[in-house]
C-alpha cells in the first residue's frame, strides 16, 4: 500500500534549504545534526505519513460517499459500493484534501480571485441580507442543498424515498479553522473518488480483468452489464454533487474529466498513431471489426495524433509520435482527473491565478508520474503485490513506455506493436527486448522527471505541514510497489 511506502520515505525526504552549518566545541555533533537536517524535514513538520494530516476526512471518506450514491435498488447499491469496500490507495481524494489544507495557509487577502461566501471561508466578508436583483449568488448555499425542487428530484412518486436526492444528507461541518479544509473541498475529494471508481468499473469490463484490489473485479463478481450500469450510476450521482458545488468553473473542470476518461480509453483501444488509409480496424474481444465510414452529414475530424503510413518519415519520427500519443493518452486517462481536481481545489480556495496554474501543473505532473510508474510496475510486480494481474499490458496489446523505449533501439518491434502483440511469441519477444534495452530503467527516469517538476510546482505554496506532506507523497509515488 502507498501508506507503507510513504512511511518508508521519511529518511529520504528532500533537501531542506534552510539547513546551515555552525561552529561549536563539538564539531562532530554539529556535523551529525547538520547532516540530519539535510535528509529530514524540520522538527515542526515531522509526521508519520501524509494520511495523518487529513486522517479524519480520509477515515470518513467511504461513509460520506455512501450517503451520496445510495439508491432504492439493493443490487445497484451493492455494485456501486463494491470497490469502496476494499482498501484502495485513495490517492486522488488524499491529494485534494492535503492540497486544500496547504492552500488554506495562503492569507485571505491573497485569496480574492472569486467571491467567497460564508460556506467557503468564514473570515472573509460574504453576502448578507436579501440580495438585489442581479446580485444573487447561488454559491452561498451548502453542498447538500438541492438546486431543483425536491418534488421534481423525487421522480414519479414523491412519497417514496428512493435515493439521497430526496432525503437530507449528513451536513458537512463548517470550515474547521484549525484544519482549514472547506466543505466544498471535502465534497470535491468525494466526487473525484466517485469518478475514479466509476472508471475502474468500466475499465475492468473493457480490459476483461478478473481482479481488483485483491478481490474479484466488478465484472466477475456481478456481470459486465451490471458493472457498466454501476459505473454509469456513480457518474450520475457524481454529476449531481458537482452541480451542487455551485461554481461554474469547477463544474466545467470536473465535467471535462469525465469526457477525458472516455477519450483516453478510445486512444488506448487504438493504441497506435498509425491509421490505415483512413480505414480504422478495432479489436472486438479477439475479432477484427471495421469502423463504419462517415456519411458526411456530421463533420468528423481525425485525432490530432493520427497519421497515415505514407506520412511516416523515419523510425525516429515514428517513435517520437508514439511517445506523444502515449503521454497524451496517459494524461487523459489518469492525469486529467488529478490535475483538474487540484485546479478545482485552488479555485474553490479563491487563490490567485498563478497559484491555480501551479496547482494544475502539480496534478498534471504527478498524474503522469503515477501512471508511468504504474506501467513500469506492470513489468516488475507480482499479482499479489500489484492488486491486479501484472504483466498484463502486453497481453492486452498495449505499448506503454517500457516497450516504446525498447522499440526505439530495436525497430523490428514496430511490427509487433502494430499488430498489438497478438501472434504467438510476440509477448515474450517484447519482454526480452524491454530487458535488453533497459526499458524499465528508462521509464523510471521519465517518471523521475515528472516527479521533480511536480515538486517544483509545490514551491508556490507557503511552507506548512501540508505542503511537506504533499512533497513526501509525491516522492513516494516513485518508490511504490502497488
Amino acid at each position: 500500500m502507498l501508506r507503507n511506502i510513504v512511511k518508508s520515505r521519511r529518511l529520504q525526504y528532500s533537501f531542506h534549504p534552510r539547513a546551515s552549518y555552525s561552529t561549536g566545541t563539538n564539531s562532530f555533533k554539529t556535523a551529525v545534526e547538520t547532516a540530519e537536517k539535510l535528509v529530514s524535514p524540520p522538527a515542526q513538520t515531522k509526521f508519520q505519513d501524509p494520511f495523518s494530516i487529513v486522517s479524519h476526512e480520509m477515515s470518513n471518506l467511504a461513509k460520506s460517499i455512501a450517503s451520496l450514491i445510495g439508491s432504492g435498488h439493493p443490487t445497484l447499491n451493492r455494485i456501486s459500493s463494491y470497490y469502496f469496500e476494499a482498501e484502495g490507495k485513495n490517492v486522488r481524494p488524499l491529494i485534494v484534501l492535503i492540497l486544500s489544507k496547504a492552500l488554506s495557509k495562503i492569507p485571505i487577502s491573497q485569496r480574492q480571485r472569486i467571491k467567497i461566501d460564508e460556506y467557503d471561508v468564514t473570515e472573509q466578508e460574504h453576502i448578507k441580507g436579501t440580495p438585489q436583483p442581479g446580485q444573487e449568488s447561488i454559491a452561498g448555499y451548502s453542498v447538500d442543498d438541492s438546486l431543483s425542487p425536491l418534488n421534481i428530484l423525487h421522480g414519479i412518486n414523491p412519497k417514496i424515498i428512493l435515493d439521497p436526492l430526496s432525503k437530507p444528507m449528513d451536513r458537512l461541518p463548517e470550515m474547521d479553522k484549525q484544519n482549514g479544509i472547506l466543505p466544498k473541498q471535502r465534497r470535491l475529494a468525494e466526487i473525484v473518488e466517485m469518478i475514479h471508481t466509476a472508471s475502474l468499473l468500466h475499465d475492468d469490463v473493457i480490459d476483461l480483468s478478473d481482479a481488483r484490489r485483491g478481490r474479484p473485479s466488478g465484472n466477475i463478481a456481478f456481470t459486465n452489464k451490471m458493472a457498466v450500469l454501476g459505473g454509469d450510476f456513480l457518474l450520475g450521482r457524481a454529476s449531481v454533487a458537482i452541480a451542487r458545488l455551485r461554481n461554474p468553473e469547477v463544474i466545467e473542470l470536473l465535467s471535462t474529466t469525465i469526457a477525458n476518461l472516455v477519450e483516453g480509453e478510445f486512444m488506448q483501444l487504438k493504441n497506435t498513431v498509425l491509421s490505415n488509409s483512413g480505414e480504422e480496424i478495432i479489436d472486438n474481444d479477439g475479432d477484427e471489426k471495421r469502423v463504419p465510414q462517415p456519411t458526411g452529414k456530421v463533420p468528423t475530424e481525425k485525432h490530432q495524433y493520427s497519421v497515415n503510413e505514407e506520412d511516416i518519415v523515419d523510425h525516429d519520427t515514428n517513435v517520437q509520435a508514439a511517445f506523444e500519443y502515449y503521454l497524451h493518452k496517459t494524461y487523459l486517462k489518469t492525469a486529467s482527473l488529478m490535475s483538474k481536481s487540484c485546479r478545482a481545489a485552488a479555485v474553490l480556495s479563491g487563490a490567485e491565478d498563478d497559484v491555480i496554474e501551479n496547482c494544475y501543473q502539480f496534478g498534471r505532473n504527478l498524474g503522469l508520474c503515477f501512471q508511468i510508474v504504474d506501467d513500469m510496475l506492470d513489468y516488475t510486480s507480482s499479482d499479489k503485490a500489484f492488486g491486479k494481474p501484472s504483466q498484463a499490458d502486453l497481453k492486452l496489446g498495449l505499448a506503454t513506455a517500457p516497450v516504446l523505449f525498447a522499440w526505439k533501439q530495436e525497430p523490428k518491434l514496430g511490427e509487433l506493436i502494430a499488430r498489438k502483440f497478438n501472434e504467438p511469441g510476440d509477448v515474450e519477444i517484447a519482454r526480452r527486448a524491454v530487458e535488453k534495452y533497459q526499458g524499465v530503467e528508462q521509464t523510471r527516469q521519465m517518471a523521475e522527471k515528472y516527479c521533480m517538476d511536480a515538486l517544483a510546482n509545490l514551491r508556490i505554496l507557503p511552507e506548512s505541514d501540508a505542503r511537506s506532506a504533499l512533497e513526501l507523497l509525491t516522492n513516494s509515488v516513485l518508490t511504490r510497489s502497488n
